[in-house]
């Protein structure tokens, strides 16, 4: 239960699904309700599906380019505290390319968008996916393993709750609101990834002895 909560935690911190809600209202204003639900129900089956390729893809993606745990954990550890500033600052959509205007006219073209941008890269972005391979190398057992893929589904539960709600969401909680609450998401992000950093230079300077 406990590895259930941290790893829930934490990706429900890098995802940041409430950060989505004024993107996801704007992307479908012009559907209906069925199309909405639907676009909320493909979203989470998407990100879903992503985080748990990157969980299990993980080792061999590692020992394919050679990279180390910590190296892995460093980078993402630079990724979170990035997103983590980016959440702070209220420039979370800009970090994440959707104020780009080549994808701002990708948008207005495009018919569905449950994959792309609202799967990737506003929730299973870089940071969660380098979360998730972290979690493969830090988790090996059966049990560890099946602890970690229920808080993923339960992350994607709740990822469907907020985006199934989030025009009640917006309309209650307001821009204002919606921002308080990416901002103090944002310093939980940070602390995340300068645990990870701290925690793998750690790791590295007893290899050397120091």
């Amino acid at each position: 239960m406990d590895i259930f909560l941290y790893v829930f935690a934490a990706l429900f911190s890098v995802i940041n699904p409430l950060g989505t809600v004024p993107v996801f209202v704007g992307l479908t204003s012009d559907e209906s309700v069925s199309e909405k639900n639907k676009t909320s129900l493909l979203t989470t089956i998407n990100v879903i599906v992503i985080l748990i390729i990157s969980f299990f893809a993980g080792t061999y993606l590692l020992a394919f380019f050679g990279i180390s745990l910590n190296a892995l954990r460093i980078a993402g550890g630079m990724i979170i505290v990035t997103s983590g500033f980016a959440l702070l600052t209220g420039t979370f959509s800009k970090h994440k390319g959707m104020k780009n205007k080549r994808v701002q006219k990708d948008l207005d073209k495009r018919e569905k968008f449950s994959l792309t941008p609202l799967a990737i890269p506003m929730l299973a972005g870089p940071g969660s996916i380098s979360l998730l391979i972290t979690f493969n190398q830090k988790y090996q057992n059966t049990t560890e393993i099946v602890w970690v893929i229920l808080a993923v589904l339960a992350v994607g539960l709740a990822t469907f709750i907020i985006l199934r709600s989030s025009h009640y969401i917006s309309k209650f909680l307001g821009a204002s609101g919606i921002n308080a609450i990416s901002r103090i998401v944002g310093f939980i992000v940070i602390s995340i990834g300068v645990e990870y950093i701290s925690a793998a230079v750690i790791s590295i300077l007893k290899t050397i002895n120091i």
